[in-house]
């Protein structure tokens, strides 16, 4: 049964909490204030520096082989550590199917990977420029496949990764 103290207590403490929210917006609005600074201006908590995009001439776009035979596999070696949450250099799956010896390797070739199936649109071997092609943008070039990687959008990143899996045998 509920006597008059224990009624307080109750609607003490839900203003305690409701008073506890209060002080707590109060405090972050103190703390991350980014409203109007002096004179009505906006201030803003930090600057983002963005690269200047408005160049006037647009870079000449290199030929794909003339990249790959400059491509570095050193360097490709580190840019493949973005590949390696998923795919395996050793002969065995992981969550993807193991990358050594793909480059001239059938597309859905591996023994014992499940593949969607839509790696097919690609083409039909992980030629150079298949590979070049699929790591642009994965979902343009396979859409449907179960690959979640956005691509690597840098054509010579691109050619030095598939000039270290030219270098991994089968």
């Amino acid at each position: 049964m509920l006597d008059t103290m224990t009624a307080t207590k109750i609607v003490g403490g839900v203003c305690g909490t409701f008073l506890v929210f209060l002080l707590g917006k109060w405090g972050g609005e103190v703390l991350f204030h980014t409203g109007g600074g002096h004179g009505g201006e906006q201030m803003a908590a930090y600057v983002i520096e963005v690269e200047d995009s408005g160049s006037a001439e647009p870079e000449a776009e290199v030929d794909f082989a003339t990249l790959l035979a400059s491509a570095d596999p050193a360097k490709g070696e580190k840019v493949f550590g973005k590949c390696k949450a998923c795919h395996k250099v050793d002969g065995t799956n992981a969550t993807g199917p193991h990358l050594d010896g793909v480059v001239g390797r059938a597309i859905d070739a591996v023994d014992g990977f499940n593949y969607s199936g839509a790696l097919l649109q690609v083409g039909d071997v992980w030629s150079p420029e298949n590979l070049n092609h699929f790591l642009t943008d994965t979902k343009a070039a396979a859409p449907g496949t179960a690959m979640s990687f956005k691509g690597l959008p840098k054509a010579e990143d691109r050619a030095d990764v598939i000039a270290y899996l030219q270098t991994l045998g089968g």
